[in-house]
């Protein structure tokens, strides 16, 4: 490959990158405050895009236009399902019931959106700009959509890592998430600070379905490979570390776009590949989560 070869495959890995960065976000988010793993996210992000189609589809409005509505109710779901349903299964050491309770989310999400939407693959269009595209040097031209993706996740990041640095509820969380027994001891509600956490989760969700929906089709069994990717990127990074997300995100992007260059059919398996080797000698991930004093 010749130089311009190589930094079209570095850039566009590195576009890849921050989409799989803001699918793995929410999924970081929950498991830093509330040590949650989520098997239904993959189902949620795929659910998000659904929503994002259906509220312009009644609204008649364009889909960027619709989507601050799609936010809320992604938020007001996660606030119900953490209040109702995740922080009956998190008390104690049993890991178990947290995870069967999200799988049986997942599954009861992905055959709702088969009955209402059917098996049908769909798109989200936006005009020009999702075949767009930006010559950023001679001869080196990214899409404008990519190019978005990787901007919201940074965007998204900045404005996490602020929140939880830099506000009163950033604070709480992080005392939530260090020693829940403590924080409530103190007088913080660990109940509505989790039901808080989840909301600001689901409405990054939210982010991470329409840029999904608007960079390729889409159908309601894509979720569990959405999940897989989520995972990888979270746990590359470094489980709890949101800037880790990206970096993670990177990384898979960039395993995935190279190993396309030699053969298409190897670039899903690259992704995998590099991370159990990553898996096996940084276990922790890169970016391993530092707990908060």
């Amino acid at each position: 490959m010749d130089m311009l070869s190589i930094a079209d495959t570095l850039t566009q890995g590195i576009l890849l990158g921050g989409l799989y960065a803001l699918f793995a976000t929410g999924l970081a988010l929950v498991f830093g405050v509330m040590r949650l793993v989520n098997l239904a996210h993959g189902d949620l992000i795929i659910l998000a895009a659904y929503l994002c189609l259906a509220a312009a589809n009644a609204s008649g409005l364009p889909i960027v236009v619709a989507f601050p509505l799609v936010i809320v109710v992604m938020a007001a779901l996660g606030y119900v399902l953490q209040r109702g349903l995740f922080n009956f299964v998190l008390s104690g050491n049993d890991v178990l019931r947290p995870l069967l309770v999200t799988f049986g989310l997942s599954i009861v999400i992905e055959n709702g959106l088969l009955e209402a939407f059917s098996a049908d693959q769909q798109h989200l269009i936006i005009g020009p700009i999702n075949t767009a595209s930006i010559e950023i040097l001679p001869g080196l031209i990214v899409g404008t959509l990519p190019l978005i993706s990787l901007v919201v996740a940074v965007v998204v990041l900045g404005a996490l890592q602020f929140m939880l640095y830099r506000t009163q509820l950033g604070r709480m969380f992080r005392a939530t998430s260090d020693d829940p027994e403590i924080a409530s001891a103190m007088g913080v509600q660990t109940a509505r600070i989790f039901g808080q956490a989840s909301a600001i989760a689901f409405a990054v969700i939210a982010v991470a379905g329409l840029m999904f929906g608007l960079k390729t089709n889409f159908d309601p069994s894509a979720g569990p490979s959405t999940l897989i990717f989520a995972f990888e990127a979270v746990i590359i990074g470094g489980l709890g570390n949101l800037w880790g997300t990206l970096l993670g995100g990177i990384i898979l992007g960039l395993a995935q776009t190279i190993a396309a260059r030699f053969d298409p059919n190897w670039q899903v398996l690259a992704g995998h590949l590099v991370f159990i080797v990553l898996l096996v000698f940084k276990p922790n991930g890169l970016l391993p989560r530092v707990e908060h004093r």
